[in-house]
C-alpha cells in the first residue's frame, strides 16, 4: 500500500482508493487527535447488528432471522446479558471487551423520512432537512485553518455531502470510473435469471470473473485489493503519519437487505468488521488518539417480509470505537420491542438523536465548544451531547 501525506496528495501524487461504493475522503486539522466517520449506506439493520434478545418480543417477530443465542454454534456474541452481537463482527468484540468499542441502540437522527436519498442527505448535513453544507465540514470549519494548501483532501470520483461546505477541498481521482460491485451484478443476474439463453451466459460470466453464486448473495465479499478492508487500512495509514490529514470519511454500500437478508447482512457485516480492524492496524500508536463514529440512514422494519429481508424502517444503532472511547458497553433507553412499543407499529422506535452521540464526540474528543457545536449542529438544542462517550 502506497505511503500518502497531505503534502504529497496536495501536489497530485496521491492515489484513488475505490470499490464500487466504498469511498474514502480526507481532511487535516490542527491536532493530533483523529477523527473517523463511517457511512453505511443502504439502511443497516441495528436490530441484527447488535440483537436485543433479552426482549421476549424479538423471536416472534423476526425469529427467522436471528442467530442462535450466545454460547451456542454460530450464536451471537454477548454483550451483558440482554444485547449480543451479530457473529460476523468477531473484530469488533474484541474492542468492545477491551473497553474500545460502544453501541448507541434505537438511535435515529431528526427525520422520520423513508427515502435513502433524502435520509442520507439529511444524515450528512446534520438537519430534518437538506442543507448546503455536511456537519463534519463545518466542523472543521470552527478549527483553526490549518494552512494554505486548503483545509481538506477528498481522495475517490466525488465528496461526501458529510465533507462538502466553506471549509476548502482539493480532490483528486484517477481517469475512468470505479468497477461495478457484487450488489449491481447480483440485480443484473436476477433479472435475467428466468431467460434460458441469457440467464446461464451471465451466470457463468459472472461465475469466471470472480462473482460467484456466494458472493452475488452477499456471503462471501468480492476479492478485490481496494475492497473495504483495504481502504480502511490506507485510511489509517495516512492519518498515522506525522504530516498526513487528521479527519477522514469513509463509505460502503451495500445495506438495503430487502430479500435474503441473513446471509448479505452476515457478508456485508464481516467487510465492515474486516474493515474496522484494519483502519486500527493502520493507524497503529495514533489508534490510542482516535474515535470513529459509524452511522447509517435510517434502520429496518422490525418484522421480516415475505422474501426474508426486512424494509426500511427508523431506529437503529451507531458504533463508537477507538483508543480514546470509554468503550465497553451498551447505551440505549430501550424502548421495547412488545405491542404498542414500535413506532407506527412497525420500527424500533428511536429513542436517541444520533446528533448527540456526535456531539458528544466532536466536544470531548476535539474540543468544540457549544457555540461551535450549535452551528455545526443548527437548531439542534434538544439533542444535547452525549456525556461520558469518551475516555477521561
Amino acid at each position: 500500500m502506497m505511503q500518502l501525506t497531505r503534502r504529497s496528495a496536495l501536489l497530485g501524487l496521491a492515489s484513488a482508493f475505490t470499490l464500487g461504493r466504498a469511498s474514502l475522503a480526507l481532511a487535516d486539522a490542527p491536532t493530533d487527535r483523529r477523527f473517523v466517520v463511517v457511512i453505511l449506506r443502504g439502511a443497516l439493520d441495528g436490530l441484527s447488528a447488535v440483537i436485543p434478545y433479552g426482549d421476549a418480543a424479538l423471536a416472534g417477530l423476526r425469529g427467522e432471522i436471528v442467530p442462535p443465542e450466545p454460547g451456542q454454534d454460530e450464536g451471537m456474541l454477548d454483550l451483558g446479558g440482554f444485547y449480543g452481537l451479530h457473529p460476523a463482527l468477531a473484530n469488533l468484540h474484541g474492542m468492545y471487551r477491551d473497553g474500545e468499542a460502544l453501541a448507541v441502540h434505537a438511535v435515529a437522527g431528526p427525520y422520520r423520512v423513508r427515502s435513502h436519498f433524502e435520509a442520507q442527505d439529511c444524515m450528512e448535513c446534520g438537519a430534518d432537512h437538506r442543507l448546503t453544507s455536511g456537519w463534519l465540514n463545518r466542523a472543521i470549519g470552527t478549527l483553526p485553518r490549518p494552512g494554505t494548501h486548503g483545509d481538506a483532501l477528498a481522495i475517490g470520483v466525488a465528496v461526501p455531502l458529510l465533507l462538502r461546505g466553506p471549509a476548502a477541498v482539493a480532490d483528486w481521482a484517477p481517469q475512468g470510473t470505479a468497477p461495478l460491485d457484487a450488489d449491481l451484478y447480483s440485480r443484473i443476474a436476477a433479472l435475467n435469471e428466468g431467460d434460458r439463453l441469457l440467464g446461464p451466459a451471465i451466470a457463468e460470466g459472472l461465475s469466471e470473473r470472480g462473482f460467484s453464486a456466494a458472493v452475488l448473495s452477499g456471503g462471501e465479499p468480492a476479492q478485490n485489493r481496494y475492497a473495504f478492508p483495504a481502504l480502511a487500512k490506507a485510511c489509517g495509514e495516512m492519518l498515522r503519519a506525522e504530516d498526513g490529514p487528521r479527519i477522514a470519511a469513509l463509505e460502503i454500500g451495500g445495506w438495503d437487505t430487502h430479500t435474503g437478508q441473513a446471509p448479505r447482512l452476515a457478508g456485508m457485516l464481516r467487510q465492515l468488521d474486516a474493515g474496522l480492524a484494519a483502519l486500527k492496524i493502520g493507524l497503529g500508536a495514533a489508534w490510542r488518539q482516535t474515535t470513529v463514529l459509524t452511522m447509517t440512514e435510517f434502520g429496518r422494519t422490525v418484522r421480516v417480509n415475505g422474501t426474508k429481508g426486512t424494509d426500511h424502517g427508523t431506529g437503529t444503532v451507531a458504533f463508537v470505537l477507538g483508543g480514546a472511547v470509554a468503550g465497553g458497553r451498551v447505551v440505549a433507553d430501550w424502548p421495547g420491542l412488545g405491542s404498542g412499543r414500535l413506532f407506527e407499529d412497525r420500527d424500533l422506535q428511536p429513542t436517541c438523536d444520533l446528533r448527540s452521540v456526535a456531539k458528544g464526540l466532536l466536544a470531548q474528543h476535539l474540543g468544540l465548544t457549544e457555540h461551535a457545536l450549535a452551528l455545526v449542529f443548527p437548531e439542534s438544542t434538544a439533542a444535547a451531547p452525549m456525556p461520558r462517550i469518551v475516555a477521561a
